[in-house]
């Protein structure tokens, strides 16, 4: 969630913030805002005055934590739709969004939960729908700049080779990243892409159990669930083995009890069958990255096809002597309905020996 201490700053500071920070140009936003989109409303994400959100194409919408700078926007954007919100969990509809303008917004979220932040603003774009974000170059987790003319707030910053991997796993295609040199203060990541038809990882910090499907289905990505096709058993077992307390609702296992969830090949397809060796591999790489990165007790790999095809051809249900990036790893049976031989309860034991070697 945003920052309390950084909000009470905007606030508190609103008009002066506007007086120094008066932009040179919106080309940047105008050629964002001429990109092809679906038809519904484009967000300018942590709007600040509203200087953005004037180019934004109509109907605009102008989302920031801090009620001073949105009183501000009429003047600069009188059409605009305005709403305090955080950007770690936004009250729009799902799919509701036709595009998100973001600048710098981003950074005053703690890095770790910008994963989930990002699912959420998948789940409100539309398919198709254009992003841009504008984050800050470095390696900070969460941390104030040691020379900020408006001290008392916090930055994440992220290096550049983290960001296809972090975009990829949040369901967005990487069209492009741009880097603006702002000396003396840090550079800038101009973060291009689309809102792809997939899942987004839903992940965080102090996750006891990282659940890995093979690739999500079409009918998951747009049900924005994994297994959550009728017949699929993942769900039904989790309930039982006490892993998680609503069913298929990846956001609130991660929450109420720290179970998140990703895919090794992001690419949604109507049959697992349709991946490639290559695309295995690959997508081994992203999953080593983020088990470095977050450091989940236990990885679950939810059927044996992707693991074998990456790592170990021969590899059985169970742990596994290869972890991965120093975790504990366990691959167990696919739970899709067209996987004969298991009962729920084989599922329900998979998952709790999963959940025991948390350490």
């Amino acid at each position: 969630m945003a920052d309390h201490n950084t909000v009470s700053v905007y606030e508190k500071q609103a008009a002066e913030w506007r007086a120094e920070r008066q932009p040179k140009s919106t080309s940047a936003v105008e050629a964002f805002a001429a990109l092809d989109r679906p038809d519904g409303i484009t967000a300018d994400l942590g709007c600040g005055p509203g200087w953005h959100t004037s180019a934004l194409p109509s109907p605009a919408l102008a989302i920031d934590a801090a009620r001073s700078m949105l009183e501000m926007v009429p003047e600069h954007a009188p059409d605009a739709l305005r709403c305090r919100a955080d950007l770690a969990a936004l009250p729009l509809a799902t799919g509701s969004l036709s595009g998100a303008w973001a600048s710098r917004s981003y950074v005053h979220l703690d890095r770790r939960h910008i994963p989930l932040a990002l699912a959420d603003l998948h789940r409100a774009l539309a398919p198709g729908a254009p992003v841009e974000l504008h984050i800050f170059e470095g390696d900070a987790d969460f941390e104030p700049f040691s020379d900020d003319d408006f001290p008392g707030r916090r930055f994440s910053q992220w290096p550049e080779e983290w960001i296809a991997p972090l975009m990829e796993g949040a369901g967005f295609e990487l069209d492009a990243l741009e880097r603006l040199d702002r000396p003396p203060k840090v550079a800038t990541l101009i973060v291009k892409g689309r809102r792809a038809r997939t899942l987004p990882d839903t992940v965080g910090p102090d996750m006891r159990l990282l659940i890995c499907g093979l690739n999500p289905s079409v009918y998951a990505a747009d049900a924005g669930a994994g297994f959550a096709r009728p017949g699929n058993r993942f769900w039904p077992a989790a309930l039982a083995a006490g892993l998680v307390s609503i069913d298929r609702d990846p956001r609130r296992a991660l929450i109420d009890h720290g179970v998140g969830m990703t895919d090794l090949v992001k690419r949604a397809t109507p049959r697992a069958d349709e991946l490639t060796t290559d695309e295995y591999r690959r997508g081994l790489d992203r999953l080593k990255w983020l088990a470095e990165w977050l450091r989940p007790s236990v990885v679950c790999f939810v059927g044996l096809a992707g693991w074998r095809t990456a790592v170990d051809r021969k590899a059985q249900a169970g742990p596994q002597p290869q972890g991965l990036a120093g975790r504990p790893v366990y691959v167990m049976p696919s739970t899709s309905g067209a996987a004969a031989g298991y009962q729920l309860a084989d599922y329900v034991s998979h998952l709790q020996q999963a959940a025991a070697l948390a350490t």
